[in-house]
């Protein structure tokens, strides 16, 4: 019997797919959204940057059943972006869109079924505190994310449903590989010493798995974790120097 329902966007990729599995076994049903839906009964094809998701998510929680939605996953990754210094400004608006505005869809679609108790949880990511050039997008999005975890922490809190902001990276993902890839293409050094570069920012010399970002996703389900309202997960493996 189920424990409730969950909704993940962003399933299909490395890191929601992950947690869609880790949330599936901690005995919820998962509702996984992705623009390219999937075989099972439960997935379903929906562009969280259009409004049109917000319909798309509510008729596939409907159709998973009468139980509360213990919590939503806004998992969806971001675009390839430039830098700073070439970066098509409207792709900003696209991927704060995408990332908070996503947000916003993916709580209205599921309102009505949030109960006490119930999570959002939010991807973002440490750019959005430590601003590099490189990461422009993804720091302007990650920022503008953690502002508005605080804001729901505030609007959603009085009804004893909290929001969270779990901070990964660098983590060993596809979309990790593809983008040092691209950097030691341009350094003409191999894509091993690029990867070796990044995991040796850890004291542990190694890079965060999606398996522990789903772990600490699947935390937040305990009762205990309300005291983390409004509160920022930094999932860095001590890469991150900053004491807050």
């Amino acid at each position: 019997m189920s424990a409730g329902i969950a909704v993940v966007v962003g399933a299909s990729g490395a890191l929601g797919s992950a947690i869609a599995d880790r949330l599936g076994k901690e005995g919820l049903s998962v509702v996984a959204v992705s623009r390219s839906g999937g075989p099972d009964p439960l997935a379903c094809a929906a562009d969280i940057g259009s409004d049109d998701a917000v319909t798309a998510i509510a008729d596939a929680v409907a159709a998973a059943g009468d139980g509360p939605v213990r919590m939503v996953v806004q998992a969806a990754g971001l675009p390839a972006a430039g830098p700073v210094e070439t970066i098509v400004p409207d792709a900003l608006g696209h991927a704060v869109a995408l990332k908070a505005g996503g947000l916003l869809r993916l709580i209205r679609a599921v309102d009505g079924r949030l109960e006490r108790g119930a999570r959002i949880v939010a991807l973002g990511g440490h750019y959005g505190i430590e601003p590099a050039p490189y990461a422009c997008a993804a720091g302007v999005t990650n920022a503008a994310l953690a502002n508005l975890v605080r804001q729901l922490a505030i609007a959603y809190g009085p009804r004893g449903i909290t929001t969270h902001l779990v901070a990964p990276g660098p983590a060993d993902t596809p979309r990790l590989r593809g983008l040092s890839e691209k950097a030691a293409a341009q350094r003409g050094v191999p894509v091993e010493q690029v990867l070796a570069e990044r995991a040796a920012e850890s004291p542990l010399g190694r890079l965060v798995t999606p398996e522990e970002v789903a772990w600490s996703v699947a935390m937040l389900l305990a009762p205990e974790a309300d005291a983390l309202l409004g509160s920022t997960l930094s999932l860095d493996v001590g890469a991150r120097r900053g004491i807050f």
